[in-house]
């Protein structure tokens, strides 16, 4: 089997070429991850896919065409993808926006990468996760147990798809992002019916959007965050896209703060996520990024009163 026939699809040129169907999409992802398709192929579709821009429907036949090949997971109560580059942004404050949620009874699955040549920059997610208090799954089995155990864990993508790992890598060679990167953010590995996603580039919250439509997803909130992340700005309103009740959803939440600031206040130490939890170090505008954020997951879980639920659970949080 070859990818030629998709690459054609593609790249026939004006006039000619066209977007994959789903189904297109869905046999051109599995080829790449079975190992059957030429690394050449790859590259030349990836990047005919990265000037055209992608489809829902592309994304949507990737998801489906790499859930395919996962192993089976326990599915959680909410999906937090975790694939930004790190660039632009300080400490991720968001972990502990999961961890509140976690603490409500609501079982949290962050699955990621990050890559490497951001590290130097600021602090990593897989960096900060032992000062947030979340700890790293070293297979899908235990992430299982660490959900049944602590409602929440963090998956590394190298744990339960290397072969998207090695496509994603594929950046440094190529010098751009591809679809991957989006795929990743909807890919929902584990089927939960919540899901939260953060986005770099604003016109991608349709797309996943979208891409989450077609795939069946019953709840998601996709906004601008930092640095690409799933983390609230609070002191801008944030606009809101996704699904809830599996129909297309809009909406805004104001700014919970009046300053103008940006959100990375130059914080890189991780070892403040664990002060910050513990009370030993306070700061209104870190407590409300991670108040803030917290209260968006928990309105894509539907609970109720989503802001001062969100409130509770950090002014009663264990300092441990």
């Amino acid at each position: 089997m070859t990818l030629a026939p998709h690459v054609r699809t593609l790249g026939r040129g004006p006039g000619r070429s066209r977007s994959l169907t789903y189904d297109e999409a869905f046999d051109a992802m599995r080829l790449i991850l079975s190992g059957e398709a030429e690394p050449e192929a790859i590259g030349a579709l990836l990047m005919l896919l990265r000037m055209k821009g992608e489809t829902p429907e592309e994304i949507a036949g990737f998801v489906a065409a790499a859930r395919a090949t996962l192993p089976q997971i326990t599915p959680p109560a909410l999906d937090w993808p975790s694939y930004a580059a790190g660039r632009s942004r300080g400490l991720p404050f968001f972990l502990l926006s999961a961890r509140l949620v976690a603490r409500a009874g609501q079982t949290v699955l962050l699955h990621g990468w990050n890559s490497e040549h951001h590290m130097a920059e600021s602090a990593s997610v897989r960096q900060a996760l032992p000062f947030a208090g979340i700890r790293t799954a070293t297979s899908v089995e235990h992430a299982g147990s660490l959900l049944g155990e602590e409602g929440i864990a963090y998956l590394p993508l190298e744990s339960f798809q290397p072969g998207l790992l090695d496509i994603m890598r594929l950046r440094d060679k190529l010098g751009v992002r591809s679809c991957v990167n989006t795929v990743l953010r909807v890919l929902n590995p584990a089927h939960a019916a919540a899901s939260v996603q953060g986005v770099f580039h604003p016109p991608y919250r349709d797309l996943q959007a979208d891409a989450g439509k077609l795939l069946g997803q019953h709840s998601l909130t996709v906004i601008k965050g930092g640095g690409g992340e799933f983390e609230r700005h609070p002191a801008k309103a944030i606009a809101l896209f996704g699904l809830r009740d599996a129909a297309a959803f809009e909406g805004t939440a104001p700014a919970l703060l009046d300053e103008n600031t940006k959100l990375n206040q130059g914080w890189t130490d991780p070892a403040l996520l664990t002060q910050l939890w513990s009370g030993d170090w306070q700061d209104p505008f870190a407590e409300a990024i991670v108040i803030g954020t917290a209260e968006l997951a928990l309105d894509t879980l539907g609970i109720r009163d989503p802001g001062a639920t969100a409130r509770r659970l950090w002014e009663t949080r264990s300092p441990a």
